[in-house]
């Protein structure tokens, strides 16, 4: 666990609305320290797991091959408080910004809805308007990120919160590495919940088939990840499904779980529990019904 509480602060500010967020200097690189949210459900919480939720997502994204944010955890005493936070390597840099899909989405003049709109179709019309990418290599890109979110929970995927990195000397556009995971995982799930659900099933399929629901709609309505993957109905979805579902390794899925020292063995038997039943009852299931077409 490393200790960023006196570290060298800059004056750089982050948007988001998840937690405090501060710029501090570690081994001479910029990093944003996200401290744990105020639950907003659980009351019964202190802070949420947010600040574990993005380190495991980000680098179960990191463990299937898709760039995303380096992330470390660590520890920050404040008035004498001491609070789990983790860190996220800023990969802006002089000359070099963040662009949100958003952003992106607003140049599209024809564009149903604002930049912020997250029904799927005008995501999907974004795309292949757009030419600061390939539109193929973009709906790639989504598709890929869309099929991990599901795999890890992820409720708050919107379109400010992934997109790209625009160079200002070149007038060039690249992909932004995957950031913002820390909603993922049930980041309000207290002790409580988490021994109710390793301990019953019917928990257990309430948090794989009902909840969480992904932040993109269809027809104002936030998509059920199971329902829509088992769908079939997006040939690039499945495109996407083959070719990420090999790619997970629940083997070192597990290992960035147990190798995180400052959660219990209860969170990691949740954790481990959660991902293998999504794996298989999500993706699998989805996998194997396309491969039997």
């Amino acid at each position: 666990m490393i200790d960023f509480t006196n570290l060298p602060v800059k004056k750089k500010a982050y948007a988001g609305a998840n937690g405090s967020k501060i710029s501090v200097v570690y081994n001479g690189e910029l990093y944003m320290l996200k401290f744990p949210v105020p639950p907003a459900r659980n009351k019964e919480m202190s802070y949420t797991n947010s600040c574990i939720s993005e380190y495991i997502g980000c680098h179960i994204f990191e463990s299937v091959g898709i760039s995303v944010q380096e992330t470390l955890l660590g520890t920050y005493t404040k008035n004498g408080k001491e609070k789990l936070v983790v860190a996220c390597k800023d990969f802006t840099s002089s000359g070099i910004v963040l662009q949100d899909f958003a952003s992106i989405k607003n140049t599209i003049i024809d564009s149903a809805h604002n930049g912020y709109g997250t029904e799927l179709s005008d995501i999907l019309q974004t795309i292949e308007e757009q030419s600061v990418v390939p539109p193929e290599t973009l709906k790639k890109w989504f598709w890929d990120m869309f099929i991990v979110d599901a795999f890890i929970g992820n409720w708050d995927r919107h379109n400010g919160n992934w997109g790209f990195l625009y160079e200002t000397d070149t007038d060039q556009m690249t992909l932004a590495p995957v950031y913002d995971c820390g909603s993922c995982l049930f980041p309000q799930a207290d002790e409580t919940i988490m021994k109710r659900t390793i301990a019953e099933q019917t928990e257990r399929d309430l948090r794989v088939f009902e909840i969480p629901l992904s932040g993109i709609r269809i027809d104002n309505r936030k998509i059920n990840y199971f329902s829509f993957l088992s769908s079939l109905e997006n040939p690039d979805c499945n495109q996407a499904l083959e070719r990420i579902v090999p790619k997970i390794d629940m083997e070192k899925v597990y290992t960035i779980i147990d190798e995180i020292s400052c959660i219990s063995d209860l969170q990691k038997t949740f954790y481990k529990g959660i991902l293998t039943e999504r794996k298989e009852k999500i993706l699998d299931f989805a996998l194997c019904k396309l491969k039997s077409l």
